[in-house]
């Protein structure tokens, strides 16, 4: 006989003379006659309940059956008695597959996410994780759903690179080199042509550089894969490895790159809200009560756009006292992000054509702007309750520009020889933009610290699992 899933039980159509169920106890509640056993594979956030009768020769092995232990079982699939779901399973064969010690943590009492973080490998079997993963699953299929059906092609960017796409600096080192005793140039420095590649390389920030080159040849392209960023950040927001999708889209300005990830972001939500209902009504009941209303409120409505320019104004006129000074030329912080989303125009607001010197090389100089202003058209999507879901920009076709762009940010024109040859080469006007996976996971769940949103956190200090 095959398994049935505990979630295709709850929504069987009739009774079944005949089923098997595989899973692990949630609770087990004893009579005299009869126990009640709450059994979930994780399939869905319900547990099916199990009714194993004192006359079953079975019956001992209930015994061994505690909060944790993994059962199968066989039975009839019949209308429940009792309130709260419409089946129940009365047992005719019950077999305890793997006991759980009793000291199995995930007892039915409420625990910290501190603690949770300290048990990841079994935090998935928690109604809060089990919950978070499977949206975090659902979600995943989603982006490939969205770009496969507006025919994007999936690139899969390197992980290991020598280019730093961000030019921040903040990258993780990759060699094989004896660190304790590395080998010497006569000069007495490190000799990185004696490591595996031949030269320095790191785990990649991005996979934005590489998804141009398929972008000036495919014409729309999308990647999806992990990113490295060994920035000592302990925020909520900020984890040292975590997931991107990252779009590339030919023949595409500034404008159309915000309205795709407009699109995008609804996209997803719209899925969620269709896919994962009884995950999603979980969350709004013990995450966040206000979740659903502004995931509707989202989907309803136009995001707001706003220039870098105007933000500041409107920052600067609001009367707030700010715990990192406003002024025009410096990034916006988190504290600044929120208030424009959730005090000011309380929407989802997507800020665009930031100064250059605080952006990467690689944007578009704005055409005609204040010699004393000179702005990048860069675009950053923020949401309520996160700030910075996205960050994106049109591209720099123009060679001269772009070289231009590297020596203000003091890169070195060889390393990059084939980013400037796509502009030798056929350049087209292009852009993109990166989604951190998690932080729109966060948006759509309310969970609010990534590290509950990732399977296993990477954090300075934090590498278990």
């Amino acid at each position: 006989m095959s398994r049935t899933l505990v979630k295709d039980a709850l929504n069987a159509t009739a009774p079944a003379d005949a089923i098997l169920l595989q899973g692990w106890v949630r609770t087990r509640r004893d009579a005299k006659a009869f126990s009640f056993i709450e059994l979930n594979d994780g399939s869905c956030l319900k547990g099916l309940q199990i009714i194993v009768d004192a006359s079953l020769p079975d019956y001992v092995n209930v015994a061994k059956a505690s909060t944790g232990a993994s059962v199968e079982v066989h039975g009839k699939l019949v209308e429940s008695k009792g309130g709260g779901q419409k089946w129940e399973v009365v047992a005719e064969k019950f077999t305890v597959l793997g006991e759980a010690d009793a000291t199995y943590p995930l007892q039915k009492k409420g625990h910290t996410l501190e603690f949770l973080r300290e048990i990841a490998h079994l935090r998935p079997r928690s109604n809060l994780f089990g919950a978070v993963f499977r949206v975090r699953s659902r979600l995943a299929y989603a982006v490939h759903q969205f770009f496969q059906e507006k025919a994007f092609c999936y690139v899969h960017t390197p992980i290991i690179t020598a280019s730093d796409a961000e030019g921040a600096g903040d990258m993780f080192r990759v060699t094989t080199l004896d660190v304790g005793h590395p080998p010497q140039t006569e000069h007495g420095d490190v000799d990185n042509a004696k490591d595996f590649f031949g030269k320095k390389t790191f785990l990649t920030v991005s996979g934005q550089l590489e998804g141009e080159i398929f972008a000036t040849a495919l014409s729309n392209i999308y990647t999806f894969g992990p990113t490295f960023r060994a920035e000592n950040s302990h925020t909520s927001r900020h984890a040292a490895e975590f997931w991107m999708i990252e779009p590339e889209v030919a023949f595409c300005d500034l404008a159309g790159n915000m309205a795709l990830a407009e699109e995008f972001v609804k996209y997803l939500i719209r899925d969620a809200k269709q896919h994962c209902a009884a995950d999603l009504e979980f969350f709004s009941k013990f995450v966040d009560k206000e979740l659903l209303a502004r995931l509707d409120f989202v989907l309803e409505r136009p995001f707001q756009r706003c220039s870098y320019t105007e933000a500041v104004e409107i920052l600067n006129q609001s009367g707030k006292s700010w715990e990192h000074p406003v002024a025009w030329g410096d990034n916006l912080q988190s504290e600044h992000e929120r208030y424009l989303t959730e005090e000011h125009f309380k929407c989802p607001v997507t800020v665009y054509n930031y100064p250059r010197a605080i952006k990467a090389f690689y944007m578009r100089v704005n055409d005609g702007d204040r010699p004393d202003r000179q702005t990048v058209a860069a675009m950053d999507l923020l949401v309520p309750g996160i700030g910075e879901i996205i960050g994106g920009s049109q591209r720099e076709e123009r060679l001269e520009l772009l070289r231009a762009g590297m020596a203000l940010h003091h890169l070195d024109e060889k390393a990059y020889w084939w980013y400037l040859d796509l502009r030798r080469y056929g350049s087209v006007p292009h852009a993109g933009f990166g989604l951190g996976f998690e932080r729109m996971l966060m948006f759509v769940t309310g969970v609010a610290n990534i590290r509950d949103v990732i399977p296993f956190a990477r954090t300075p200090g934090t590498a278990d699992f």
